[in-house]
């Protein structure tokens, strides 16, 4: 992709690390079939965070070139063509960065929104959380309650480019890349926490005190990254997500 003086855009990290691996598929370090070395030892390989390196070895599965199996391993299951890099562009901003903006976007609209939030906003935020407990508790995923609850409090801010920023960083959950993570890394049991952090979130602008919210804001979306990025789930723990997680249109 070019921007609009005609300049090529540069590759994303993740893509960038993506090729790295790409590269010791194809030169024979890692043959078809065999599984990658642990998330901790291959990034200290090839120099990079484990975050950036968890979505690179996403985007490979997505590309074709790996089977990520829960509980077990990164296994190779395709050698990558022999053509220049550049198949990635398409399938989404990195989730480490898009939350990363997110705090400092969402860190200071929620300030913004200490000051005058009214009781009618409140009432809104307080049904949005008791419908995503019960969403939670039928082991459904509660995205919908989620995206409302922080589009509500990015409203109160009383500014529109920041609620229009905070909806597209939002939105980009359904990229193909962050969707993967969500697929791979979410569970019960991190929607429970998330719940109890929004809880937080509410208590702070509840009582209109802005670094508090601020804090807790910036606190959930820290916790969101770290689930996202650096749990190990288990093989059981995907399971049971796979058997309690029913699809949102249920």
């Amino acid at each position: 992709m070019s921007d609009h003086n005609g300049s090529v855009e540069p590759r994303r990290l993740y893509q960038q690390i993506a090729d790295q691996v790409r590269l010791l598929i194809r030169d024979g370090q890692f043959p078809v079939g065999s599984r990658l070395p642990a998330e901790r030892e291959l990034a200290y390989q090839l120099g990079v965070s484990r975050p950036s390196l968890r979505e690179a070895l996403i985007a490979l599965e997505i590309a074709g070139n790996v089977e990520i199996r829960m509980g077990s391993g990164v296994y190779v299951s395709v050698e990558p063509e022999n053509r220049s890099a550049g198949t990635n562009s398409s399938i989404g901003e990195s989730a480490l960065e898009i939350t990363q903006a997110r705090a400092l976007i969402e860190g200071s609209a929620i300030v913004m929104a200490c000051s005058c939030i009214t009781s009618e906003a409140l009432a809104r935020l307080r049904a949005n959380l008791d419908v995503m407990a019960g969403q939670i508790a039928a082991g459904r995923k509660a995205i919908e309650q989620d995206r409302q609850f922080h589009m509500i409090i990015a409203e109160q801010s009383g500014n529109s480019v920041m609620t229009r920023i905070v909806r597209d960083l939002f939105d980009e959950r359904h990229s193909p890349l962050t969707a993967q993570l969500r697929t791979r890394f979410e569970t019960v049991d991190t929607w429970v926490q998330a719940l109890a952090e929004h809880e937080k979130i509410y208590a702070a602008l509840e009582a209109r005190d802005p670094l508090l919210a601020q804090a807790a804001m910036r606190t959930h979306l820290e916790a969101s990254k770290q689930r996202w990025m650096e749990s190990e789930p288990t093989r059981a723990e995907a399971g049971d997500m796979n058997l309690r997680m029913r699809s949102e249109n249920e």
